[in-house]
């Protein structure tokens, strides 16, 4: 938050995004469980990995064949990555049934530490992804995947490099971004009409 403790625009649109995704999220549990449990981290590594090189493969061909567009897809990497990161933080765990409140207020942990991690680089980078394409931020999405399958094939371990903790999170964040970066274009489309 800013010194006077006013959320800024950026942790607004944010928090919609998020609310919007774990929404769905919720609904996903009330059809499927935490059957996801059952995945390791590089099962979710390639999750979102099919999402991204889906978006990536429509916006290099300007066309789709699917219906279902690419918001939807940064939609899906925003919740696999929150999973991702429950999963991490449950590492030793096999408890697979959460009630919903548990599971929910162990969603709004992750999405507050990756906020947290937010705050800390709009400090440093002065907010620099607005002024970017969502074809870069989807490379940037694209390059942490294989940051972490690396990563995962090193069997976790970094000699310099962050985590798979912090390439979740810089994922989470991107995918945020490029909902925000769509719904702000979508916005002043319909102004213009």
């Amino acid at each position: 938050m800013n010194r006077d403790s006013t959320p800024s625009q950026t942790e607004i649109e944010y928090r919609q995004v998020i609310s919007y995704c774990k929404a769905l999220f919720d609904k996903k549990n009330k059809d499927y469980g935490t059957s996801w449990r059952i995945l390791r981290l590089p099962s979710l590594t390639d999750q979102i990995f099919i999402k991204a090189q889906r978006i990536r493969s429509i916006q290099e061909k300007g066309a789709q064949k699917i219906e279902d567009g690419i918001e939807g897809e940064f939609i899906g990497i925003i919740n696999y990555c929150i999973i991702a990161l429950i999963q991490k933080s449950l590492e030793g765990s096999d408890q697979m049934e959460f009630a919903p409140e548990e599971l929910g207020r162990i969603y709004d942990e992750q999405v507050e530490i990756t906020l947290e991690l937010l705050r800390n680089k709009n400090h440093d980078y002065g907010e620099a992804w607005r002024d970017m394409r969502i074809s870069s931020m989807t490379d940037l999405i694209l390059m942490k995947i294989f940051r972490t399958k690396q990563i995962e094939n090193n069997d976790g371990k970094t000699l310099v490099s962050e985590g798979v903790e912090a390439n979740y999170q810089d994922m989470l964040n991107y995918a945020v971004f490029c909902l925000i970066t769509l719904k702000g274009k979508q916005q002043q489309q319909q102004q213009q009409q």
